[in-house]
């Protein structure tokens, strides 16, 4: 469609013109926008610039005042230092003049304390010379007493003594005979002590067998059943009997462990019923325990029975539970030896040794058998065995004088010859050859001990341990020791052997302190 250029060029104008007034009013109120952003800006500056005064004047105060403050607190300072400096000079004064003071009073008790030891030195000087007075007045006398006696001091003395001995001969002589009657009870008394000794170095040829917790098997094939599948045998028996079954490379061999040997018993003597039978299993090693717990009660009974018949003591008069822990000892070993046959041994002996001395031969061979019986329990019950001897017998009814043999063997002085003579007869049941026996490793390891234990004393010059350990040597150096400490170092020895050491019977402690001067005349 064409358009006529009659209305075209006035469309073209219109458009023109209307453009041209849009710029314009655009420009217009372009120039009308900057000058409102120009006024703003130089209000703002200026309004910056005030504030800017305002701070500047504020910051100036602030700084003035601290200033002042500061100022105000440095005057206080001055005035708290100047004070306190006052208090100061107060005390030193004070302290000045109570120096002064003391000082006074020092001289003062000075000067008393001299004119004191004047006096005590005048009067030490008269005390003297009254001294030489009375000393010169006495031999005057004594002088004088002499002339008109006719006879010296000497010769006085000597005719008084013979009128008095002869006025009193009678009643010397009745004290004389008195003074040797003493001496011979005193004698008889030690050749007892004497003989007792001597009746320790008696040695019977007697021996006695060793106890063992060890179970011989048919053969090596047997360690597998004992043990079980997933070792539930080998459990059922260690719960059931309270000990170890140790199975090693031992051929044909198992060992039992425990502290307790009657529970050891009980399990070696289960096992040899479930050797053979054949049978190992659970249900069949409780029965072969309990059966075995019931012949171990029996067996203990009788041994006990046994043991009273062999000394002569009747079995109606001992309680049977007493009896059975008597038996109880059957089965306990003490160095290797075997704790009930020692115990007949010192009953025994002790008898024999009390018919020679005249004492209670009743008390000796009773107190001599059961002198050990804290040893049934001592696994089971806390304390040594001589309290638990001696608790036992009070228990089931022993006098004072048998229950005391339980304690009477470790003493070193026992109270009563019954006592003295128990100890020696556990002395020489536990002493003679064979009776007991150790590993060379713990022989030799006891040895060492008593030296060792011997040599840590000041003063000690050499220690041996000699007679398998029952006597130590001490060799001690004479210079540092002298008569009487070597007494002293003797039983201080003797206490920490015996505190510190574990052993069996006595050990002997002889301190030797030897002198030698040696000159050479050329």
């Amino acid at each position: 469609m064409n358009i006529p250029i009659i209305i075209l060029i006035p469309m073209i104008l219109s458009t023109l013109i209307g453009v041209a007034l849009g710029y314009e009013l655009r420009k217009a109120k372009a120039r009308k926008s900057a000058d409102d952003a120009e006024t703003r800006s130089e209000r703002i500056i200026a309004e910056a610039k005030n504030k800017q005064q305002e701070l500047i004047q504020s910051a100036k105060n602030e700084e003035h005042g601290l200033l002042i403050k500061a100022k105000e607190k440095a005057l206080t300072i001055i005035d708290d230092a100047k004070a306190e400096e006052q208090t100061r000079r107060r005390d030193l004064q004070d302290q000045q003049h109570r120096l002064e003071k003391r000082e006074t009073l020092f001289d003062q008790k000075l000067i008393e304390i001299e004119d004191k030891k004047t006096k005590l030195d005048d009067r030490a000087k008269e005390i003297e010379e009254v001294k030489e007075k009375i000393s010169a007045i006495k031999n005057e006398q004594v002088t004088k007493l002499q002339e008109i006696a006719g006879l010296s001091r000497d010769e006085a003395t000597d005719r008084l003594l013979k009128e008095v001995e002869r006025d009193c001969q009678d009643a010397l002589m009745s004290r004389l005979h008195k003074i040797e009657q003493l001496n011979e009870e005193e004698l008889q008394t030690k050749a007892n002590q004497v003989l007792s000794l001597a009746l320790t170095r008696y040695s019977s040829s007697v021996s006695v067998d060793t106890t063992t917790t060890s179970v011989e098997l048919p053969n090596d094939e047997m360690k597998g059943r004992i043990i079980g599948k997933e070792g539930r045998n080998i459990k059922a028996i260690e719960m059931l009997t309270g000990t170890e079954i140790i199975v090693d490379d031992t051929p044909e061999m198992i060992t039992i462990s425990g502290f307790s040997p009657i529970r050891r018993q009980v399990a070696k003597r289960a096992l040899e019923e479930l050797i053979k039978d054949g049978r190992i299993q659970p249900a069949r090693i409780e029965e072969a325990i309990n059966n075995a717990k019931k012949s171990i009660s029996q067996d203990l009974r009788k041994a006990g029975e046994d043991a009273l018949y062999q000394l002569g003591i009747p079995v109606s008069s001992i309680d049977p539970k007493l009896i059975s822990i008597l038996g109880r000892m059957k089965y306990r070993t003490s160095y290797g030896q075997n704790a009930l046959q020692h115990s007949i041994e010192v009953g025994t002996i002790a008898g024999m040794i009390a018919e020679e001395l005249g004492a209670d031969v009743f008390v000796c061979k009773k107190g001599g058998l059961f002198h050990d019986i804290g040893k049934a329990v001592d696994h089971d019950m806390q304390g040594a065995h001589p309290e638990i001897g001696y608790n036992i017998m009070k228990k089931f009814g022993f006098p004072e004088e048998i229950c005391y043999q339980s304690v009477a063997h470790h003493d070193d002085r026992p109270r009563t010859i019954e006592g003295a003579i128990v100890k020696a007869a556990d002395a020489i049941s536990g002493a003679r050859p064979g009776a007991r026996k150790q590993s060379l490793e713990q022989f030799i390891q006891r040895m060492e001990e008593l030296e060792r234990t011997a040599a840590a004393f000041d003063g000690v010059e050499k220690a041996y341990a000699i007679q398998a350990g029952r006597e130590v040597r001490v060799f001690v150096e004479p210079l540092k020791i002298d008569d009487l400490t070597a007494y002293r170092l003797a039983k201080d020895i003797a206490n920490k052997i015996e505190a510190e050491l574990n052993y069996p019977g006595e050990v002997k402690v002889t301190v030797i302190r030897e002198t030698r001067v040696i000159e050479y005349a050329k």
